[in-house]
């Protein structure tokens, strides 16, 4: 399929329904040649330009925006002024005019100057992709948490965002009577105000960081380990995570439909047990305001002992979205390469016909044993029974199993090990408990000590 340029009428809707949008989706996207140093710069390299124009009208519907047109704007080069050039910026002008449209989204990281330039020459507002996925995550927040953590990505999102010509910020008299000085412009007043905001949000967030780590503090006090799902944005993470563990998150076909992270017990299929952590889904070119603030959210990855890293493999930019996924779990610290921890899940296998299916496994079968993906479907269940038993074999990989012969009236020992480590098999003998037990290895030594245990026979 041809992209579409904006110079382009054929695909332009003549209806008069079409002018019922009120916002105009521009994907203003470099031209660039493959192999070239720009290209491998570029984080969009690997994508289709359709699919990107794709993502930016669905990030766009994902807060109910009516969409009047969707084009294609190719940039030779990044002007400092408009980042496109005047040409384009006077024919999208006319454009906007006729689509009757109040609100333009540019597919691109935009300077305060250029924001401000855009709009004062198409008299509509101006959003680029940080300030459109703000606002998408503005909505989806519903717990106290995330709530704060959008508000400090927005308010210094915002506070970069104070060069507009405001009709009050004319200089503001200080004090009272003939005696007060010349006082504080109102961009000042407001850019120290957000600066008070944002302070006493990251106090409030240092708590929530703080509880959190009491919480994990608990959970290791229990033999739980914590599973983490992270993911391109509608990968289907929280329906795999339904799929799991038998919970109720909400999942829709729809980006960021999920935001606030949620923790669920996930049986393992010998009987053991661990948490099942869903977090927010990652996108190309997630604002760094929004990967520091929700830094406390992703904690939970940072400590997970295993990493499921969904992907849908049906989406035609599959190798780019696990690229950017990547990228973000690289800011965080962690390394996507490590085989160890990190398993690979190719989500939405059902939209693939049996031919295509077959050749997906024979893709999967010749990658190396140590990095070996799960080919799974999160609405149909197809798989999910081996990616369990690989959840399982990689937990179990980290631990240590142990025999041990316990008096059943040492209630102390026995409660001791109920709560320090998963307990696979017990038996009562002549009075005594015979258990097998999966231990971390740093409480290993405890219990071959404390209770002569021995490594489990196999």
């Amino acid at each position: 399929m041809e992209p579409r340029n904006f110079s382009g009428d054929a695909d332009r809707p003549r209806s008069a329904g079409a002018h019922t949008g009120r916002v105009l989706v521009i994907g203003p996207y470099l031209r660039v040649r493959a192999g070239t140093a720009d290209a491998q710069a570029d984080g969009y390299v690997l994508r289709d330009v359709e699919a990107r124009l794709d993502e930016a009208a669905g990030l766009a519907r994902a807060i109910d925006l009516v969409i009047a047109d969707a084009i294609i704007a190719p940039v030779s080069q990044i002007r400092p002024a408009t980042y496109i050039g005047k040409g384009k910026v006077e024919e999208i002008a006319g454009l906007i005019k006729s689509l009757e449209v109040e609100l333009v989204v540019m597919d691109c990281a935009l300077s305060p100057i250029q924001q401000r330039n855009l709009e004062k020459e198409w008299h509509a507002k101006v959003l680029d992709r940080t300030g459109l996925i703000l606002e998408i995550f503005g909505r989806r927040a519903k717990t106290r948490e995330g709530s704060l953590q959008v508000e400090l990505a927005h308010l210094n999102y915002q506070r970069s965002r104070l060069v507009r010509s405001w009709t009050h910020l004319e200089r503001q008299r200080g004090g009272f009577g003939f005696m007060g000085g010349p006082g504080e412009t109102q961009i000042e007043a407001d850019r120290r105000l957000i600066q008070e905001r944002i302070s006493k949000l990251e106090s409030e967030l240092k708590k929530v960081q703080a509880t959190r780590r009491l919480h994990r503090a608990g959970r290791q006090r229990v033999p739980y380990r914590v599973v983490a799902l992270v993911g391109y944005t509608n990968a289907g993470k929280s329906t795999l995570f339904n799929r799991l563990t038998r919970a109720d998150v909400q999942a829709a076909d729809m980006l960021f439909a999920t935001l606030d992270p949620t923790l669920r017990a996930l049986n393992l299929p010998h009987g053991g047990k661990a948490m099942l952590s869903d977090t927010v889904g990652f996108i190309s070119n997630l604002p760094t305001q929004l990967v520091a603030a929700f830094r406390a959210t992703l904690e939970e990855v940072l400590e997970a002992d295993v990493i499921l890293h969904v992907r849908d493999i049906s989406h035609e930019d599959a190798e780019a979205q696990q690229s950017d996924v990547d990228a973000v779990l690289r800011q965080l610290g962690i390394n996507p390469d490590d085989s160890g921890r990190i398993i690979e899940v190719w989500n939405k296998i059902d939209r693939f016909d049996p031919e295509q299916r077959e050749e997906l496994l024979n893709i999967a079968a010749r990658r190396p044993e140590d990095h070996p993906a799960m080919l799974v479907s999160a609405v149909s269940g197809e798989g999910v029974d081996a990616l369990l038993a690989a959840i399982e074999e990689r937990l179990a990989a980290k631990r240590t199993t142990l025999d041990l012969s316990i008096d059943a009236a040492d209630g102390a020992g026995i409660s001791w090990l109920h709560r320090n480590a998963e307990v696979l098999a017990k038996e009562l003998h002549d009075g005594r408990f015979d258990m097998t037990v999966r231990v971390d290895e740093t409480k290993r030594d405890i219990v071959v000590s404390r209770f002569d245990a021995v490594p489990h026979a196999m």
